[in-house]
């Protein structure tokens, strides 16, 4: 018993503080992205391209499965919302490849999800290693883009699984529609204050 109790709590201790950087490709634009991650509280701040400031923050709860928005730009912040889960047209056909490859230092495993109703396929490259708040974060929020919906037709996933590269692409012809990359990652954990709404941000109420 005392062996199970030492493996949970390795596992615990184990899990990801931190800092991640990506960065999220459409056809007609590539934003920047970081994640800061401290235990239960994750925030995610959006990049603008041209300013190179943040110009919008989520901030997940996973203690009590909320999120916030923040815009430093205005000053505000409110309750967002979960959207109401997404419909996927067709069937969702998942393989887990063979294939290996390092990414920012962490060992990923490709599995690539294709829908041929939809015209999809997209490919994850999986660090299956401590970043557990990555797939309450995806189930929380429920966002309609394909990346995530796709991702979350993966099953059996070990603990802590997360894609450190990513692209969609047309089944008809192979065109590249989005593509998301890890490009840096650290271990300094954030400052509770860079967690937090600012004290002069108003509440925005919709």
């Amino acid at each position: 018993m005392s062996t199970v109790y030492f493996g949970l709590f390795q596992i615990t201790a184990q899990n990801f503080n931190g800092s991640i950087e990506f960065k999220y490709s459409t056809q007609k634009d590539t934003t920047t992205n970081i994640y800061l991650v401290k235990d239960k509280i994750i925030k995610l701040d959006q990049y603008g391209k041209k300013t190179n400031t943040i110009e919008g923050s989520f901030i997940f709860d996973l203690n009590t499965n909320t999120i916030k928005f923040v815009n430093p730009k205005r000053k505000v912040w409110g309750e967002h919302k979960s959207e109401t889960p997404p419909i996927v047209k067709g069937v969702c056909s998942v393989t887990k490849g063979t294939n290996t490859k390092s990414i920012q230092g962490i060992k990923c495993i490709e599995y690539t999800v294709k829908n041929t109703e939809e015209n999809t396929s997209i490919t994850y490259w999986v660090g299956e290693n401590k970043f557990s708040f990555f797939v309450p974060v995806i189930k929380l929020w429920n966002r309609k883009d394909k990346q995530s919906v796709y991702f979350n037709q993966i099953k059996g996933l070990p603990e802590g699984s997360m894609p450190f590269f990513s692209e969609e692409k047309q089944i008809s012809d192979g065109k590249l529609i989005t593509k998301l990359e890890v490009i840096k990652i650290e271990k300094k954990v954030p400052d509770d204050a860079s967690l937090v709404i600012p004290p002069n941000f108003n509440k925005f109420d919709q």
